[in-house]
Formats: structure tokens, sequence, C-alpha cells
């Protein structure tokens, strides 16, 4: 039987302090137990993948808490390789009717082969975003210790770690402000303890250099590196600067500050490089991180860490969730993803849960870049795939969860993100396609390039930037802003102007297709994976064309362009189902022969999720064919593929297969020991992925249509989340007991008629801006 999270963590809070009782058991200790939103630790992390995270949108570290030697490995969002460079290939428009045709032809091998010679972007691959360098505390003559706890608190966005040493309790404190635009670090002792630090800065990137800065700190610089050709032109600071109490501080010959006799110790970093737009390079990082430091170390480590919990908690507290406990959730956490797979942990699901907020919070905040592919947090001059913005689900997958768990501010940078992309997009159209409008196909990076790269079969995709739209068109459906929709109505235009221009009249069906595109990224075993109009680029398109209709509409403009929509909306390819009653990834009856079955992305079900074309009501012949599809593709994927699978089982209300599912996800093969997914490596998608599988769980909504407990799965018999968000402006908290609704609450902030769901029964009520309304379960009999 299951108790509520805070019922178990009291029950873990008495236990430690009946263990703090015993004599000689530290006083350190005699705190209470971490809350549910916490992943604690009783060792330092031997990893990377063991770190703990920090971050304020721009600045971000990973905390490894170790004792004799802490590492925190930093990030800032705009450090990537290179500078700004055009790969549009000079040769794409001249061939581009000649790979067209040959796909028309089923010549695909031939095809691919050209369009590898003539289409691809110069160069090949797009710019890495890359680490920084570390902070490096070394702690000497320190002497063993015990009573060790790490830890790090998603509620006040602070890390923390504390053990004992010759008879010293030490603490060390981390936080990233938001408001302060630095790294915090608090280190202090009790008793009649002193504390002896050497504090060092290093990078692997090139031309770096470390001087004194002042009596008590340190200026690290540097320049970004060169990557396929494109040489690095970006500028970089870390400036670190410390406030000692009750110790004495020198600089070292070997670079290092070494603090001696200290009573605590407060550090503050900032960091910056010279980066101001994907086009212009001439910030001063130096200049900026003095000002930022400026500021900062006037302030104490005690404000700076309650206001960026408060920053944090104004977003963080918005939705809270209780899933049931179990005594599982007294371990620790690496404890608790290992055992997983064999112990029932419900508070394990609404712990990663809440970690996707906090990781999207800490990751993507206005003003400074989206989400990539790690967030915000690498270690290496060549993450894996150059942690870009991957759009062909990646990106997308990183902002699911922002609308419906209230994080609307979250998506701001993703939005800018697309403004840049139509100004670089709309150079790519014009010289590659000879086309009005804006492209972007697979890949992006800090420079915004938006030409296909990777190799033919890999990026040549048109219907990216499409996509992104419709991130565009949900964060306006959710708020129902018109200023907002005049400001971006511009963007989903350009990118339907593109479509008009390219889309191509199928030979063989009479259809408008895209030609050349490809289902990302699977192989068809007709020759590669070219082909005209794949299912998830007519699913796009239905969506882009009827979301800037409906946004010209209610802007009352572009009535011309609204017809020539129209008229190819009519015209797009339809949804077939094939010999295996799959729904058709592709035209052809294709996807009995192609070679990987168990392929991870699972691109022509975008209908059934994130889009809502496909519904078991409204379309249950396509909804049974994409439950066919999931069959035969399998549930174990690759980190963030499992995860776009539980959003796809939820959409069928499948709720016991959506959280078989969510439990593989959560297990060690997908989760690492910090709960980063473990794509493997590290994609920071699958978080995310995750917990938007779990909204879809508990509520789903379309246009003014809210559905309760859609797929509300048996392991979860009774619990509440609050805060969630349905479009148009809604708040909604739904409580439910014995796998029944107990009861539902409406907080609209727009007056308007909603329609709720429960179990297939419906309900519309007319409801007034600011007048919360109470459903239970017999308000639906």
């Amino acid at each position: 039987m299951s108790v509520s999270r805070r019922e178990a963590a009291m029950s873990l809070a008495a236990g430690t302090l009946a263990l703090a009782a015993k004599p000689g058991r530290a006083a350190s200790q005699a705190a209470a137990a971490p809350k549910p939103t916490t992943l604690w630790y009783r060792q330092p992390a031997a990893t990377w993948t063991e770190a703990l995270p920090i971050g304020n949108g721009r600045l971000g570290a990973m905390i490894f808490g170790g004792t004799t030697q802490e590492r925190l490995q930093l990030n800032e969002s705009t450090l990537w390789a290179g500078q700004p460079y055009d790969p549009v290939n000079p040769e794409a428009k001249a061939a581009l009717p000649q790979v067209r045709a040959l796909i028309f032809a089923g010549r695909i091998a031939e095809a691919e082969a050209l369009a590898n010679q003539t289409l691809m972007a110069k160069p090949l691959s797009q710019m890495p975003y890359q680490m920084l360098g570390d902070l490096i505390l070394d702690f000497p003559d320190l002497g063993a210790t015990h009573l060790y706890h790490r830890e790090l608190d998603l509620d006040s966005a602070m890390a923390t770690t504390r053990f004992d040493a010759g008879g010293v309790s030490h603490l060390r404190q981390v936080v990233a402000s938001p408001t302060d635009q630095v790294v915090a670090i608090r280190l202090s002792t009790t008793g009649a303890g002193k504390l002896d630090v050497d504090i060092g800065l290093r990078s692997p990137q090139r031309d770096v250099q470390i001087a004194a800065d002042g009596p008590t700190g340190l200026l690290m610089t540097g320049r970004n590196g060169a990557s396929k050709g494109i040489d690095g032109n970006l500028r970089f600071a870390a400036r670190l600067s410390t406030q000692v109490e009750g110790g004495r501080t020198t600089h070292a010959p070997d670079g290092r500050l070494h603090i001696r006799g200290a009573k605590a110790v407060t550090l503050f970093i900032a960091m910056a490089t010279s980066y101001k737009g994907f086009a212009d390079i001439s910030g001063d990082p130096i200049a900026t991180t003095a000002a930022i430091l400026s500021k900062a170390r006037a302030r104490s480590f005690a404000t700076i860490a309650a206001d960026t919990a408060a920053a944090h908690q104004r977003l963080f507290r918005r939705v809270a969730i209780d899933l049931g406990a179990t005594p599982a959730a007294a371990l620790p956490t690496d404890e608790r993803i290992a055992a997983s797979q064999t112990s029932d942990d419900p508070a394990l699901a609404a712990l990663y849960f809440d970690y996707a907020r906090y990781l999207l919070i800490a990751s993507s905040r206005p003003g400074g870049q989206p989400a990539n592919l790690q967030g915000l947090w690498t270690d290496s001059l060549n993450p894996p795939w150059g942690s870009k913005y991957t759009i062909n689900i990646n990106t997308q997958m990183n902002y699911w969860p922002s609308q419906p768990t209230a994080l609307g501010e979250c998506v701001t940078p993703l939005v800018e993100m697309v403004r840049d992309l139509a100004i670089t997009g709309a150079r790519t159209a014009r010289t590659m396609y000879g086309a009005r409008g804006w492209i972007a196909h697979h890949n992006t990076d800090l420079w915004r390039a938006t030409a296909p790269i990777d190799g033919a079969q890999f990026g040549l995709w048109p219907t990216g930037g499409a996509w992104l739209c419709t991130h565009l068109w949900d964060h306006y459906d959710y708020n129902r802003d018109p200023a907002y929709l005049a400001s971006i109505y511009p963007l989903m235009a350009g990118a339907a102007r593109f479509f008009l221009d390219t889309l191509q009249r199928d030979p063989a069906t009479g259809y408008l297709v895209t030609n050349p595109s490809m289902s990302p990224e699977n192989p068809h075993g007709h020759g590669g994976t070219l082909c005209a109009g794949p299912t998830m680029d007519m699913a796009i398109l239905r969506d882009l064309f009827d979301q800037t209709i409906q946004a010209a509409t209610i802007l009352n403009m572009d009535a011309a362009l609204v017809s020539e929509i129209r008229a190819a909306r009519a015209n797009l390819a339809p949804y077939r189902i094939g010999r295996q009653g799959q729904l058709q990834e592709w035209q052809q009856d294709w996807d009995a022969d192609a070679p990987e079955q168990n392929h991870r992305h699972v691109s022509h079900l975008y209908g059934l999720h994130p889009s809502r074309q496909i519904t078991p009501d409204a379309t249950p012949d396509l909804a049974a064919a994409a439950r066919r599809t999931l069959e035969i593709r399998g549930d174990r994927a690759t980190g963030w593929a499992t995860a776009w699978r539980i959003n796809l089982w939820a959409r069928l209300r499948q709720g016991d297969h959506a959280h078989d599912i969510l439990r593989f996800l959560l297990g060690p093969e997908r989760t690492y020991p910090n709960m980063f997914d473990a794509h493997p490596p590290f994609q920071i998608d699958g978080n995310f992925g995750g917990a938007a599988g779990m909204v879809e769980m508990l509520m789903d909504s379309h246009g003014d249509l809210i559905d309760l407990l859609p797929a509300l799965p048996r392991a979860w018999p009774t619990g509440h989340i609050t805060g969630l968000r349905a479009r148009n402006r809604c708040g909604v908290d739904i409580k439910w007991r014995d796998g029944r609704l107990d009861q539902a609450m409406l907080r609209p902030e727009r007056a308007g008629n909603r329609t709720l769901r429960l179990d297939g029964q419906s309900r519309t009520l007319s409801l007034k801006a600011g007048m919360p309304v109470t459903l239970t379960s017999k308000d639906f009999l």
C-alpha cells in the first residue's frame, strides 16, 4: 500500500533523527530527511552523469560533490565552436530538379548520391556546443571524511554537499542566480574548524590565459575553437571573485588562489562570450563579467541564494504532483533508479516529473538560448551530435511539457530562435530552392544554420522549421494573446509560403507532396531514405497550413494567402493504411520492407502525437493503424524515442501500457544516476518527453476541450496534480482516489465555454474569468 510522498518523507526524517541521537553521531546530520523534491546520494559523483546540474538559463554548472577536491564543470550557453557562416551549397538550386525527378522515378540511390554531391551544406556538419572549463577546489590536509551527504533541492535550486572531517562539519552550497547572473558557491565550517582551499580555473579551449584579478580574484580568458573548417572567433571570459571570512588569501605561482585559515569562503563566477547574435560577435566578455561581479560581490551568499530560490519557485511551484510513495522513496536516488525495475516506486516517477521541470527552468529562460540536445550542460568540445538543435524531434520534445506544466516563459528562447531562423532560412529558401518564405532542415546551431547537413540520408528533410511553427501556435493557443499572435504570424506565413512554392505534384497520385524529403531518419529499403511526401511531412503541413489560416483569420488579414493555403491544403497526400494494418510511413506501402523494423523514430505517428489529427474518437481507423504501428515498432528504444512512445500510448488511452514504458525509461538502462536521460549517451529530450507523457496520462487539452485522467494507470490508484494548464488560459487541478476522479478544479483566466471529458462522458460549462469551478465524478453521470 502506498502513502503520500509527504508521509514517506516524515517517516524517513524520523529515522534520520533517531540515528542522529545515537552517541557519536554528528550534529550536522540531525537534520530532516531530504524533501520529496530532492535528489540525494551517499557518495560524491565518480562520473559526469552522477554530478548534479544547476543553471540559470545562461550559465550552467555540474557539481561533483568531491571532498578533498571539488569540481564544478562550467557552461555558458553561447559558447559554441565557429563563427557566423553561410553553409548553403551553391550547386543546390541547379541540381534540385534532377534530384526530384530521380525520386519520382523511384531511382532513390541515384537521387541520394546526386544530393550528397550537390545539395548538402558546406561544411557538411554544423558547429558544436562546447564546455567553457572547470572550477577546481582543492582542500589540503582535509583528512578522512564521514557522514557524507550530497543533494540537489529541486525546489530551492541549490546543490549541497555536507560531511565531517577531523571533527569539523563542512557545508558546501551552490546556486546559479538568474538575477545576479553568477554561479555562487558558499564553503563553510562549524565549530572551531578552519577552512583551507586552493582555487583554480582551467579550460580546454584555445588561447586560454589565467591571471590574477585583484587580490582575491581570478580572470580566465580565451577563444573558441574551429570546427569543420569554420574558424573560431568567439572570445570568452570567466571571472572569479571571493569573499573570505576570517582567513588570508594569496596568489600562488601556479595561478591559483590559496586561502588559509578561513571560517567561510564565498565564490562568485561570472561568464560571458562576445556573442550578441547569430551575425554579431562584437561583445566584450571582459567588461561584461566585470560589471556583473561588481554588483554581485556587494551582496551576501544568503541574499543571492534566497533571490535565486524565489525566482525559481515562481515557476517551479506552479505545479505539484503526488502519486503516492512506498518504502523505496526512502532510498538515495541512485539506489532507487537501480531498483526501479523490481520495486514499486511511484514517487520516483513524480521526482522524474519534477526534475524535468527543474531542468527546463534551469536551461531555458527568457534572454537566453533554447535548451539544446544536452540542455545547458556538456563537458566536451565535441559532444554527441554536437549537442545542437536537432529539429526533426529532439528540440521540439524539449518543449513538450512547457505549456501544460505552466512554464510558458521557458518557451521564449525557442520563439526567439525561430525568429532568427526565419532570417537565415529565407536565405536558404531563396538560394537553394528559389522560393519565398523560409526553411530549416533537420538541425541548427548557435549561428542558425539552415542548410541540410550530415548527409542526404539524414538531413535532406525540409519540414523542421514548419514543425517549430506549431510551437509558436501552441504558445498562442495556451495564452490567446493577440499581440503575440501578430508578432509570430509573419513567421508562420513565411514557412507556409515556402511550401506553396516548393510542393510538387506527384505524377503517380496527383497529390501535392514534398520532394526531396525523407521520414526521419529511417531507411525504407528501396535504395535509401529519400522519398516524396512522407507521412510526417504531410501531417506537419496540415498543422502549419491550418494554424496559419486560423492566425490570419483571427488577425483579419492576408485573405489572398489564406485562399492559396486552403487550395494547397486540400491537395496534400492523405494518410494511408498499409497491408499490415499499419499507418503507412511513406506514400508507398514500404513499411514491411524497411530494414529497421524497431527503428527509434516513429515520425509517421506525428498525427497522433504531438498533433491531434488522429484520435480514437474522430478517426478510429487511423488510431487503430497507429496502434498497429506501435506494436510492430516495439516499446524499447533510445531514451527520447522511449519517451515519445509513452505519449503515443497515452493518446491511445492505454495508461497501463504507457506506464510500463515509463517504468523502463526510469530504469538504469535509460536513466543515469543523476536522473539525466541515458539515450545513451545523455540527451535531455528523454527527460522532457517523459514528463510530457506523464501529463498526457493525467490531462489533455485541445481547443476548449479538457480530457481528465484519459490514461490513468492502475499503478497510480490515488494521487493528485495541481497547477496544470489547459489551452485558453485555464488552470486545472486533479485529485483521484482508487482509480477514479475525486475532484477536478478549473481556474479559468478567460471567460468562455470549456468542455470536460471523463471516461467518455462530456460536460460543457460556461466559465467566468477568475471564478474557479469544482467538479466530481458524479457531475459526469
